[in-house]
């Protein structure tokens, strides 16, 4: 009877994580199509170039997360009409969190080098991808952070 308790408690229990990781995975793709929506209602002549994160390493996906939506503040929409779409997207990237390992990260925002708007969101879109690839492991394993 204990045995078989057990077993019950450990399987709710991954299936719960499981359940918490699924989640995270549907909220990181959401967030990947927002980028590649935004990458159409960007202007990419004469504005302000922005500091790209490229590759950071684990302890430094906080800071480049941080350093691309400071990033975003910044962007600006191809046209008016373009404007509303380019708003809700923008607020939609504000409102996204990764959590904070801890771990001190050495480089800043403005260690990174500047890059147009397009290549920015390319950036942030591939970021996000190498995200969704740790956790989509995470998610078959079955044992996540």
């Amino acid at each position: 009877m204990g045995r078989t308790i057990l077993f019950c408690m450990l399987f709710f229990c991954s299936s719960m994580a499981l359940s918490t990781a699924r989640h995270k995975l549907a909220k990181y793709r959401q967030l990947l199509k927002t980028i590649e929506q935004l990458e159409t209602t960007v202007k990419d002549k004469d504005v302000e170039l922005l500091h790209t994160p490229e590759n950071p390493g684990d302890g430094c996906l906080f800071t480049a997360v941080t350093c691309f939506q400071k990033g975003t503040l910044k962007l600006q929409p191809k046209n008016r009409q373009e404007n509303s779409t380019f708003t809700q997207t923008i607020e939609v990237l504000k409102r996204f969190t990764i959590k904070n390992p801890g771990k001190h990260c050495e480089s800043s925002c403005e260690s990174y080098k500047k890059k147009s708007p397009k290549e920015f969101l390319k950036s942030f879109s591939q970021l996000i991808q190498q995200v969704i690839r740790a956790n989509s492991s995470c998610v078959l394993l079955t044992f996540c952070k």
